[in-house]
């Protein structure tokens, strides 16, 4: 897992580490840190040679430097790479500047000059590396002049754009960008991870992030977010043991598709068989039941009016892909949400208990997926721009107002629950913004619900199989399945993701 605290934790744990260390011991490590980096990437762009170091030598690098913290360690880290014979300029564009770090960087053959000066241009449109030092953790709103000037050339420039420990102009609580902000390639960050380097639209501002170790660990308290990885969904999710049989790995009930909408029947059926559901029993319309059998015949089907009394037994319940929002689908959804198992609410029936909120009133666990346009119909007061813009702090509120795990679904997907930190998906794609991807994502998460898996892990692990399910799909050449972008777009539907799935499932540790 990859933990992110928030700013106060932050400022708390470093003010307990600096009261042990002598006095600028801890900008020092950060720009020790920050200067390792740019130096890789300055071997990697100019000599093809990683790690070796080659290629510092004669690169031209820029500092955009502000007032605070962020603008020394960005002239510390300046100065080690001219000490390595890169040819620095610092552009300073604050208030005031950093005296040590200003007096290091002359020091080693650097030089400095006004962030508004003539030559700022040639500086930034002739570098191999640009460093944005200009805000830090602490900065608030868009950029204001010069920064957002700098950032400007920044973003017209062919040079590597690195941010030091947050790209200016993102919220590093929330992943805000209010305004104009630094886009960075890489963002090399202390201490401890962001939350806003994982949420969008923060997170596309910032690129590939890398996080140096200056000490802060003991003194962090519990994280604000967390980020799974392969190792932590592999414990949530574990595959059958030697006893298991059909029952005991566990019986998703799925209520899905219609007379009318049949597809999300047959995509969530399948992405509750592909999650490992020892047996899955689904209840519809007369046809969608048909096309079930015919696509999945291991399936336990039942053609059902307004009632489930004739489903069997099940250990959770999925509820709503294509279902409708008619009378039938309410009181559909009223016999699930009043059973005493784990309950998934997707697509119509998100919209069915948006008008009726005390269905949600129970005591068993609750997971809604919702995109945006979803929650907002969820969420008095609020709209799908502004859900987008501010994802963390709405799939918070979700959780507390609502009384459930929300998945909400989109570019960076976050899950809240409430009084545990929101987990963010690594995994995602622009691909899965297709027909069908989130009935797959609620049979997936079906699937661990039924095999007992507590809805926060299950709802982690079914987005980040989901998502990674997605990239296996479209097996882009030259794309990592870390979130980096690949060379080229492969286009993919639900039922490639569906099929994506075993695979998926084959790249977790045990």
């Amino acid at each position: 897992m990859r933990n992110a605290h928030e700013v106060d934790k932050v400022r708390t744990a470093e003010r307990a580490l600096m009261a042990r260390l002598p006095e600028g011991a801890l900008m020092q490590r950060a720009a020790a840190g920050l200067a390792s980096v740019c130096a890789r990437l300055l071997a990697s762009g100019r000599a093809g040679l990683i790690g070796s170091g080659e290629g510092v030598y004669g690169a031209r690098v820029a500092l955009l430097v502000g007032s605070g913290d962020n603008g020394g360690d960005a002239l510390y880290a300046g100065a080690r790479l001219a000490r390595r014979g890169a040819r620095v300029t610092a552009l300073l564009a604050g208030s005031k500047t950093h005296e040590g770090g200003l007096e290091a960087l002359r020091s080693a053959g650097g030089r400095s000059a006004p962030a508004a000066g003539a030559s700022t241009v040639e500086e930034i449109e002739a570098a191999d590396l640009i460093i944005d030092g200009m805000l830090g953790i602490g900065g608030r709103g868009g950029l204001r002049e010069p920064y957002a000037t700098l950032a400007g050339h920044a973003a017209r420039a062919v040079a590597t754009v690195v941010a030091c420990d947050l790209p200016s102009g993102v919220d590093a609580d929330t992943g805000v960008v209010s305004g104009d902000a630094v886009r960075a390639d890489v963002t090399v960050t202390f201490g401890t991870y962001k939350p806003g380097l994982f949420v969008d639209p923060g997170a596309a501002h910032a690129g590939v992030v890398e996080l140096v170790d200056i000490g802060l660990g003991p003194y962090l308290d519990d994280p604000d977010v967390c980020v799974p990885q392969a190792g932590d969904v592999d414990l949530w999710v574990p595959g059958p043991e030697r006893e298991s049989n059909k029952y005991r790995r566990g019986v998703p009930g799925v209520v899905a598709g219609s007379e009318t909408f049949t597809g999300a029947a047959v995509l969530s059926v399948g992405g509750a068989l592909r999650g490992g559901a020892g047996m899955v029993r689904f209840a519809s319309a007369a046809h969608s039941v048909e096309l079930v059998r015919h696509r999945w015949p291991e399936a336990v089907t039942t053609v059902v009016g307004e009632s489930l009394g004739e489903v069997g037994r099940v250990n959770a319940w999925v509820a709503g892909p294509g279902l409708g929002t008619d009378e039938r689908a309410e009181a559909l959804l009223a016999e699930v949400l009043g059973s005493d198992l784990p309950v998934l609410i997707d697509a119509d029936g998100l919209t069915v208990v948006a008008r009726r909120r005390d269905l949600l009133r129970r005591d068993a666990p609750i997971v809604l997926t919702p995109h945006a346009g979803e929650l907002a119909r969820l969420l008095e007061g609020t709209d799908a721009d502004q859900i987008e813009a501010r994802r963390l702090e709405h799939v918070r509120r979700a959780a507390e107002e609502l009384g459930a795990t929300v998945l909400l679904k989109g570019s960076t997907t976050v899950i809240a629950e409430m009084g545990r930190p929101v987990r963010v998906n690594p995994t995602g794609t622009p691909r899965l913004a297709t027909a069908g991807s989130g009935d797959v994502l609620s049979g997936l998460i079906g699937a661990f619900l039924a095999g007992r898996v507590p809805a926060l892990d299950a709802a982690a692990a079914g987005a980040y199989l989901h998502g990674l399910a997605g990239r296996l799909a479209a097996a882009v050449p030259g794309e990592a399945l870390d979130g980096t972008a690949g060379d080229r777009d492969a286009p993919i539907t639900a039922e490639d993701v569906v099929e994506g799935l075993p695979a998926a499932f084959r790249t977790l540790s045990g």
